[in-house]
């Protein structure tokens, strides 16, 4: 991957890992990325994850032809990107290491050293010259992590972004996708809830001429970058990016299945411009997040379980309070035998949210979808294209 004559891709890719994170499912792979900066004085930016160090330790050994880097520049500290700054102090002993103050105490619960001979301290306006290159600091604390710092060079202004505008995907395999799907899961799994966080990064990077982003995990962004910072923008505003409709469901033998699918069938007949359904049980946790925070209105469908709210909604309603979900129309949907409850339980979850407007008219299927349902259904459905 050519950056530029002087900044070079030293990253790795993981075609092992099958989750993220833990948790995250990754069919794509993953990408670990840093980069050498080659001027008078040489920086690297960032290591990558433990399982790469012999092959990150290579790649700098490659692009540097026998010279000798001066810096390590520690952006964020999560262990995918910092897990071999101790074999890198250690195999260049006259390197200086530069990190938030954060990122050093970090360093010394994660090494047993903070390399306190060697530390540059990082702050807000901070600079290093290398030469022609020009560092200049900006914090960019929660995004995701507090201590995180970001890197504008400002003679090829190319932003190191730290994790801010990675997405899932290793970068030797082409996404079919582009960059804006998995880009999206990424943001909203993981960096979500920080919207305020990344909103003042944006604020800060508006003063800036930006020709390239180079990201930690994925591709190099060098065209079209007002059209990435946008994405950043409405994903951090909580803004929606799509009107239409997602419906999110679970279902136990099959009933609230087809009331939903029903529903999306009404919605399209009425003109809604988009509508995307998920079975929360069946398809991926982080797909249907990212989808409920892609669209403008969302249906939630399940069924009364033990008095309550069946596992899978109540675990997605959880995922979606835990990323600060807001400025959402919400229509609800209950099943139930006997004792309807889902609706009550889905209620009290979204209640304390943040601009949250739930339809008043909610749907209550008695076992079966009937010709009550449908009329419920049709009701609904009127009332969610209303303003589409």
């Amino acid at each position: 991957m050519k950056i530029s004559d002087s900044v070079k891709y030293v990253g790795v890719n993981d075609h092992e890992i099958d989750l993220f994170e833990g948790q995250f499912e990754v069919p794509l792979g993953m990408a670990y990325n840093s980069y050498v900066i080659i001027d008078d004085k040489i920086a690297v930016m960032d290591s990558v994850d433990r399982n790469f160090g012999s092959e990150w330790l290579k790649n700098i050994d490659g692009v540097l032809e026998g010279k000798t880097p001066d810096y390590l520049i520690v952006q964020h500290m999560e262990m995918d990107h910092s897990a071999n700054v101790l074999s890198f102090m250690q195999k260049f002993p006259e390197a200086k290491i530069a990190a938030s103050k954060m990122a050093f105490t970090m360093m010394k619960n994660m090494f047993g050293t903070d390399f306190l001979d060697r530390q540059i301290v990082i702050a807000e306006g901070s600079k290093i010259e290398l030469g022609k290159h020009t560092l200049n600091f900006i914090t960019a604390p929660n995004v995701h992590w507090p201590e995180v710092i970001m890197t504008y060079e400002s003679s090829e202004k190319i932003l190191f972004s730290a994790d801010a505008f990675g997405k899932f995907g290793a970068n030797d395999k082409e996404d079919p996708e582009g960059w804006a799907c998995e880009a999206r899961r990424y943001y909203f799994g993981i960096v979500g809830k920080f919207g305020s966080s990344v909103q003042a990064l944006l604020k800060k990077a508006s003063n800036l001429e930006i020709q390239k982003i180079c990201s930690l995990h994925g591709p190099v962004l060098d065209s079209e970058i007002k059209t990435y910072i946008d994405y950043y923008s409405t994903w951090s505003s909580y803004d929606a990016e799509t009107e239409g409709v997602f419906i999110a469901y679970t279902s136990v033998y099959g009933n609230t299945k087809q009331a939903a699918e029903k529903l999306a069938e009404l919605l399209k007949s009425k003109g809604c411009p988009k509508v995307a359904v998920a079975d929360l049980a069946r398809e991926d946790t982080y797909e249907c997040v990212e989808d409920a925070f892609r669209y403008s209105k969302l249906v939630l469908a399940t069924t009364t379980y033990c008095g309550g709210i069946f596992p899978k909604m109540r675990e997605f309603i959880s995922h979606l309070a835990e990323r600060n979900f807001q400025k959402r129309t919400v229509a609800l949907i209950e099943n139930c035998s006997w004792a309807p409850a889902a609706v009550k339980g889905m209620t009290a979850m979204l209640e304390p949210l943040k601009d949250i407007k739930i339809i008043d008219e909610k749907v209550t299927v008695k076992i079966a979808v009937t010709e009550e349902t449908v009329r419920q259904l049709e009701v609904l459905a009127e009332k969610l294209t209303d303003s589409l």
